[in-house]
């Protein structure tokens, strides 16, 4: 039987100083081996020049970001605002991307996706992966966008969103109307993994099987992942994500992104998930 394999990989990585801080201590204890950087993230120089550097085999990818913040090239008027901050919702990239007169959408899409990657690229990073800010690559025309980029800039793997169904046994966390949303957000990206695999084999890509953190969006934590893994241990040679947004703050401040942060720091849970079988690492080790 093959080795099911678990990445725990940090999304939202150069978004600010306590996403970096999370990512360095998160590796530092060992659990979380991946992350995904954000090209106009605030904290993009401090990521490259300083985290990066001190986590030499922490993988790293590309976290496409067309939904907030400020656009990497000028006068994009499908996807920015007249100061060139992103101002679509998911519904509305949904709605452009299926347009029957979507090509000046698609050509401001490419050249800002080649903008995003160029700029990670030339910054010296080996991108291991590639997967977007709130899941925007998921939409299938957009997808296969992300496809043929993947494949000419040989980045190998792409991030697909199919949630295996779980409960975690806490009531408390279903009684929060975040969760019955969250379900909703399950079966839309899951019915765009049916669309979207076949165009992973189409441009000779890899992609994970299962991914965990949708259904449980701002409030993950060690429970959920264990949880998730828990549901899929009857899967034989996988590949499982968990996606997490970890924040470790300077000013002590407690929210749903420094629990995601104590998910890194936690013992008792690397000994689970390697207790359940799965082998812990990144995109570029498996």
């Amino acid at each position: 039987m093959s080795k099911n394999k678990f990445v725990l990989n940090a999304d939202d990585f150069g978004m600010s100083k306590a996403f970096n801080t999370a990512v360095k201590e998160g590796y530092d204890k060992g659990i979380l081996k991946s992350t995904s950087l954000v090209s106009n993230g605030d904290a993009f120089d401090e990521a490259v020049q300083s985290v990066i550097p001190a986590c030499p085999e922490l993988g790293v990818g590309v976290h496409l970001n067309i939904i907030e913040g400020k656009s990497l090239v000028n006068d994009q008027r499908e996807l920015t605002d007249q100061n060139g901050i992103f101002n679509n919702s998911y519904g509305q990239l949904i709605i452009k991307a299926y347009s029957p007169n979507n090509e000046e959408f698609m050509k401001e899409l490419e050249t800002e996706f080649r903008a995003q990657i160029d700029k990670i690229k030339n910054a010296g990073v080996k991108i291991t992966h590639i997967d977007s800010h709130v899941h925007t690559h998921a939409i299938p025309p957009i997808f296969e966008l992300v496809c043929k980029l993947a494949r000419e800039y040989e980045i190998p793997q792409i991030r697909t969103q199919h949630e295996h169904f779980y409960i975690v046994p806490d009531v408390f966390t279903h009684l929060n109307i975040a969760y019955y949303v969250n379900l909703i957000k399950i079966g839309l990206l899951n019915a765009f993994t049916i669309k979207n695999k076949p165009l992973v084999r189409k441009y000779g890509l890899h992609t994970n099987n299962y991914l965990i953190g949708v259904g449980y969006t701002s409030m993950m934590n060690g429970l959920t992942v264990s949880c998730g893994l828990s549901a899929l241990q009857d899967k034989n040679g996988i590949t499982a994500e968990a996606l997490i947004h970890p924040c470790r703050y300077e000013d002590g401040t407690v929210d749903n992104h420094f629990t995601e942060y104590r998910i890194t720091q936690s013992d008792k849970l690397k000994a689970k998930i390697e207790q359940m079988g799965y082998e812990i690492g990144n995109y570029q080790n498996i």
